[in-house]
């Protein structure tokens, strides 16, 4: 991920949509505070549904890469499997 203040993007833009074309994500600055991201555009079905629901306020794009060397150190759970069914049906609010 790069960042780039909103004056050396103005200058530099080309040089940076090359970088996003490449598929890097890119952070606007405002004087050292950040404000926006250009993204990579990505093309399909799935996509599209995900850009649908961004446009109609349903889903929040995350505002960080997720650290999955974190994720899988983090210690497994000591559930039985029929309590870990009967809280995954309980959560879903249909019954």
């Amino acid at each position: 991920m790069r960042t780039v203040n909103i004056g050396e993007l103005k200058n530099q833009l080309s040089g940076y949509l090359q970088y996003v074309k490449n598929g890097e994500e890119i952070v606007i600055r405002d004087r050292s505070v950040p404000v926006a991201r250009i993204l990579p555009f990505r093309h399909g079905s799935e996509w599209d549904q995900e850009a649908q629901l961004v446009a109609s306020g349903a889903l929040k794009m995350p505002e960080e890469e997720m650290n999955w060397k974190q994720f899988f150190r983090a210690p497994a759970g000591n559930v039985s499997r029929k309590m870990a069914v009967k809280a995954a049906i309980d959560s879903r609010g249909d019954w």
